[in-house]
């Protein structure tokens, strides 16, 4: 099965490489301004760090560390990790905007740059929920035969999902973006994250 769905993606590598940095790169430049004022705004909240860093699963099953501006409440996991929720109690109210609008997840752009992440691709989940979900869905591995992305098929399609049943879809539609991954279903997905940015709605 894992070469019926990669068996196109060599050819597209080259320039997949090339659109994300390229990609980030702009954002980056562009996004500076608002990422700095985010990062002023969050250290006047006083709630906890400015940034906000957690282990990943990457392609290959390889971990990285992924960056994002903090949303939640410093004692957010005191209890244990949990997937967060579209209406969770732990998030911040200035987290709250920041996530309406993906722009805690701007930190990331530095993942992609370092070849870590792609601008589209799977959402990296994190190791203690891999191994589970590993056992209770068939061919959840999968989804790391590419980058993860910060954008993706699955996340334009569907919300957060916080049961077996939300990750099991959310695979489903992963590995249609992995089977049929090219430069224009990456352009479609991107102008559908930019337009969730502009009309502010996740």
């Amino acid at each position: 099965m894992a070469a019926d769905l990669t068996a196109h993606l060599q050819e597209y590598a080259v320039v997949k490489r090339l659109f994300d940095f390229t990609v980030a790169a702009v954002l980056s430049l562009v996004s500076l301004p608002i990422g700095a004022f985010i990062a002023l705004c969050l250290w006047l909240e006083g709630k906890g760090p400015v940034f906000y860093s957690q282990t990943r699963v990457g392609r290959g099953d390889r971990e990285f560390t992924l960056y994002k501006f903090r949303t939640m409440r410093d004692d957010a996991e005191a209890g244990g990790s949990t997937w967060a929720s579209a209406n969770d109690p732990r998030v911040t109210g200035l987290g709250v905007l920041l996530r309406r609008l993906r722009l805690d997840e701007l930190p990331q752009l530095w993942n992609i740059l370092k070849g870590e992440m792609a601008i589209v691709g799977p959402r990296p989940e994190r190791p203690e929920f891999v191994e589970p979900l590993g056992m209770l869905i068939p061919y959840y591995d999968m989804r790391h035969l590419v980058k993860p992305g910060l954008t993706g098929w699955a996340q334009i399609h569907y919300p957060y999902g916080a049961t077996i049943a939300d990750a099991r879809r959310k695979l489903q539609l992963d590995l249609y973006y992995i089977k049929h991954a090219c430069l224009e279903l990456d352009l479609i997905i991107l102008l559908r994250t930019l337009g969730t940015f502009f009309l502010g709605s996740r």
